[in-house]
Order: structure tokens, then C-alpha cells, then sequence
């Protein structure tokens, strides 16, 4: 799951609304006095080429974990005499992803709110500002176009053309929360002004790579159209693109010179756990099985509710539980990972057949937890897809909407095996000894850890095998890999920040502790240490291989 934040609908007491300011105000005061001793302490070495840090998408105001990720590497950075500049929005975008209120096209971000927010975070460092300025001659080719043609289309730059449409539909979907964009007024209102807020800001990141030639750029995950555009400008131009992302650790951030929502993760195929890796694995897996674990600051499940004894009654009565897990289709971690299938509602369209051709096997929809969160529901959803193709008519499967906290591991216990779209579940399930069928890219699908059929008609030949077979076999290979690829994700390539930021009352936001500002040089943090490394030495983003003390964090 990759996060981005607007303000969430969080209902808080009135005690809590005052101390929710009043640590708002502290990070306020905290921020300006780091800034201060960073801009008097800034000793650039000879030499070294700048980073540029952009981030328009992590928040509009407070403090979201990916925007304070951006803010404590750049403050080590600096202290490590690394220039750095920030590639800073001031009202840059007629319409930015965060800002986008889908009930209001007419409604412009909140600018100035935004604006403040962002020159409290960079003044500690250069920031070379941009403003919206729409080409009119782009506009003039816009203006007539339907939905189908704004999302591919390309216009001219440099000595290419510029995918302008790629680069922002999926944020368009992630801001409507749908995949399926209808060709209304307002789609085709917020599509032209998502290409003609990249299309400057592609310009003007362009002119700033030119002139600065740095030796990095430090971007957001890359997929949400801002940072989506600066990342297609840098690759274009032959710059070196660093995306991040929140990592699975508690405050802790992955950082990658692919796709950071895709998770590349090279572990050297002599690597072995040994007797304390695998203790803190398991240690880590028992509290995962118990619902005891978040993301980027968010409790998916607020409790874990044992299997009901009519499921259990009713999963005794078939031959074999086959549990189908989907995900959230908008989502930031579906781009990029069709294989076999358009998308997720292609797959479960192309499951029903075989649901309807193996009565004898009960197949237990799971909808993904955060396809209800409040303030993120979903607008195109499992549940919509069951009641319209009449799921629940089938007397063999059972469906398990997103607010029902049945736990999905006692589903997985209970299964011959498991069908997933590219959810982390299925990577969980192969730890607990039962076989996947994955159906799209996943983070862990670069190693051999589930069954991953390439095309539709292999896919449908694997699964139809498995449920006809008597038995299902989970190759040795893939439960080791999956314990490799787990234990390099949570403990290898998440690198913490804990020592600088706690929870905010808001799900998803962040408070700054107190710490002196030289705790974030190389010499004191480590994860300081691994980041300017990979930077200018071309080492890895890995945290060294001694053992964290503190591997859980409740």
C-alpha cells in the first residue's frame, strides 16, 4: 500500500483538537529552528554536485511521514556538505492531485495554506519556486478532446514528445477513486488541467536540470503526476532518478533508483538467514498474525475477528476453501503491474467461469481492508462488482466485505490455496505454507515465491489444475525465498527514521520529536550514512547487516 495524504475526516474530541494544535505549533517552531541552524551550518564541500528534493504530492498541510522522509534526508545531507535545492510548487498547478475535490472541479487547491506548509519545510535549503503558467497552444489542442483521447495524449518536447496523458491519468483515478474514468464535463475538466499543469512544470524542471546539473534528483515514489513528470523529465535528460516510498517498518522509508512503489530488492542469491534472522522474522510474523501492525501510520485493522461459525459450517460442507484477495483499484501500487490482465476487475471477470465451473470448491471473496477507510473509499469497488455481477447468487462463494475484520490469515490456514491479484497477502500466505496463484506484479513476484502465470490462458491452466488436483504442492524454493525477500524488505531496505518522528492523532500524520540537528549527520545516524553513500559512492540502499535492537515497534 502506498500513501499519500490530504487531510483525513478524523473525528477528535476537543482535547484532542487542542493538543493536536498545540504539537502542530511545536513542529511549526521546531522546523523554523532547524531551518535556521541547517542555513548557518551549511558548508557545501567543494566539488559535489547538488541533490534537487522534490515532493509536491506527500501532503497539503501538517506533517505526512513521506514529506518529513524528504525533509530529514535532506537536513543530513546538508550536514554532510551536500548542496541541496528544493524544486518548490507556489500555486505551480491549476489543480494538483491532493487538491482535487471531485464534487468541485470549479474549487481551487488551497494554495496558500500549502504554500506556508511547504516554506516551513524548506528553509533550511534553496528552493527554486514554480508558478502555473498554461500554454495556450496546448490548451487550444486539449480543448476538444475526449477522455479516452486526453489519457494518451503526447505533445511535443525537446526532441520527443512528452506521454502527457500516461504521466497523469493514474492520478486522476487515484484522486476520483475509480479506475474507470467516465467521459463527463468534469473528467475532461481535471484531465486538461493535469496535462497543462505537468506540461510547465516539465519545462521548468528541465530548465532547472540544466542549469544545476546535480548529481541526483530525490522525487516522491514517481507515479502521482508531479512527481511522475519530474521523474520522466530526469530520465529523459540522463540524470540519475532516486524515487522513495514508506517502507513496512514503523517510520522507516525505502528508497530506490527504480520504481519505489515496485520495490526492487537485490539479495545476492549466497544470502542465507541465520539462527537470530530468523528469530526476528518470526517474531515479526507473530505480531503481523495478530492484526498487530500498521502503515505509514495507519491500523488497517482496528481488531481481527476469528472465521464466524457459519463460515466455518459452511466451508466444512465443500470439498476445498479456495480465498480470492483483491485490492484497492485506484491504488498508486497497481500502476505498472498488469501481466496477464488489464486490471483487477478484468482477472475477477475472467474468475467467475471457473468459480461457476468447480461447484464443489467454496471460494471466499476477501475485499481489501482499506477499500473503505474513511476519506478513501473506494468509488469503484469489490462489493459494487459482486451485487452487479450477482456474486453472491452462486451458492459457492462467500463474500467478505472490507469492514468485516475476519481474519484473513485463519482464511489462508484453512485453504488449499490462495488466489491474489498482487496483494502483500500473498507473499504471507507462502510464509505460512499455502500456495499462491498471483495473478499481477507484485513486490515480491521478482523472486520465485508464488505461481506467476504470464498470460490468461496459462493462468487459467494453472488454477484449473489446482482445483482438480488432489493435491497442491508449495515448492521448498518458495517458502525460502519468500523468508529471504521479507526479512531484506523489513530489515535490509527500510531504513528507519524513528529516532525523529512519532505518531500524530491523524492516521498518516507525524509529529517531529526534539533532537539536535548534528543527530542527522552520517556520523551519528546511519540511515544518513547509507543514503549519502548510495549517493556518491554508488552503494546500495541497505541498512548495514548488524541486527536492529529494536525490530518491533507496537
Amino acid at each position: 500500500m502506498n500513501e499519500v495524504y490530504r487531510s483525513q475526516p478524523v473525528k477528535l474530541s476537543l482535547a484532542e483538537q487542542g493538543r493536536t494544535l498545540y504539537l502542530n505549533r511545536r513542529d511549526n517552531f521546531r522546523l523554523a529552528r532547524l531551518g535556521v541552524r541547517a542555513a548557518q551550518q551549511s558548508r557545501p564541500q567543494p566539488g559535489l554536485k547538488p541533490v534537487i528534493f522534490f515532493n509536491a504530492s506527500t501532503r497539503l498541510v501538517g506533517l505526512s511521514q513521506n514529506a518529513v522522509f524528504s525533509l530529514l534526508t535532506a537536513l543530513g545531507l546538508q550536514q554532510a556538505g551536500v548542496p541541496v535545492v528544493h524544486f518548490g510548487c507556489r500555486a505551480g498547478m491549476s489543480r494538483c492531485v491532493l487538491g482535487t475535490v471531485r464534487a468541485s472541479p470549479e474549487t481551487p487547491p488551497p494554495c496558500t495554506k500549502c504554500i506556508a506548509q511547504s516554506e516551513r519545510l524548506y528553509g533550511h535549503a534553496p528552493v527554486v519556486w514554480f508558478r502555473h503558467d498554461p500554454d495556450a497552444h496546448l490548451a487550444q489542442a486539449l480543448e476538444n478532446l475526449d477522455v479516452k483521447a486526453l489519457a494518451q495524449f503526447e505533445y511535443p518536447f525537446g526532441e520527443t514528445n512528452i506521454p502527457l496523458g500516461k504521466l497523469v491519468v493514474h492520478s486522476l483515478r487515484w484522486a476520483l477513486r475509480l479506475y474507470d474514468l467516465e467521459d463527463d464535463l468534469p473528467t475532461r475538466f481535471f484531465l486538461r488541467q493535469y496535462i497543462l499543469s505537468a506540461y510547465h512544470l516539465a519545462n521548468e524542471f528541465a530548465h532547472l536540470i540544466e542549469r544545476l546539473e546535480p548529481q541526483a534528483l530525490v522525487i516522491f515514489n514517481g507515479i502521482l503526476y508531479p512527481e511522475a513528470t519530474a521523474r520522466w523529465v530526469g530520465e529523459t535528460l540522463g540524470q540519475r532518478v532516486i524515487t522513495y516510498e514508506v517502507a513496512y517498518e514503523p517510520f522507516s522509508v525505502f528508497f530506490s533508483d527504480g520504481l519505489a512503489t515496485r520495490y526492487p530488492i537485490d539479495i545476492p542469491k549466497t544470502f542465507e538467514l541465520n539462527q537470530q534472522q530468523n528469530q526476528l522474522l518470526d517474531h515479526y510474523l507473530a505480531q503481523r498474525f495478530k492484526g498487530n501492525f500498521s502503515m505509514a501510520g495507519i491500523q488497517f485493522w482496528p481488531e481481527i475477528q476469528g472465521l464466524e461459525p457459519e463460515l466455518q459450517e459452511k466451508m466444512a460442507a465443500f470439498r476445498q476453501v479456495v480465498p480470492v484477495f483483491t485490492n484497492v483499484i485506484y491504488d498508486t501500487s497497481q500502476v505498472g503491474t498488469q501481466v496477464a490482465f488489464q486490471h483487477m476487475f478484468d482477472w475477477l471477470d475472467h474468475l467467475l467461469p471457473l468459480m461457476r465451473s468447480h461447484p464443489e470448491t467454496l471460494f471466499v471473496i476477501r475485499a481489501h481492508p482499506d477499500e473503505k477507510r474513511p476519506g478513501k473509499e473506494s468509488r469503484q469497488s469489490v462489493a459494487n462488482w459482486v451485487a452487479e455481477k450477482q456474486v453472491g447468487e452462486l451458492p459457492n462463494v462467500h463474500f467478505i466485505d472490507s469492514r468485516q475484520f475476519v481474519s484473513s490469515y485463519e482464511l489462508i490456514q484453512r485453504a488449499r490455496f490462495v488466489l491474489v491479484y498482487n496483494s502483500s497477502i500473498g507473499l504471507e500466505a507462502t510464509l505460512l505454507g499455502t500456495p499462491v496463484v498471483c495473478a499481477a506484479t507484485a513486490r515480491y513476484t521478482q523472486y520465485p515465491i508464488v505461481y506467476f502465470p504470464q498470460t490468461k490462458t496459462e493462468y487459467e491452466n494453472r488454477v484449473r489444475q489446482m482445483l482438480d488436483s488432489e493435491t497442491v504442492d508449495l515448492p521448498a524454493e518458495f517458502a525460502q525465498n519468500a523468508r529471504r525477500f521479507l526479512y531484506y524488505q523489513l530489515f535490509r531496505a527500510s531504513l528507519p527514521f524513528g529516532d525523529f518522528m512519532q505518531n500524530s492523532l491523524r492516521p498518516g500524520f507525524v509529529h517531529l520529536k526534539k533532537f539536535p540537528l548534528e543527530a542527522l549527520h552520517p556520523d551519528q545516524c546511519p540511515t544518513i550514512r547509507v543514503i549519502l553513500d548510495a549517493l556518491y559512492q554508488q552503494t546500495p540502499f541497505l541498512m548495514p547487516v548488524e541486527e536492529p535492537e529494536n525490530v518491533i515497534q507496537n
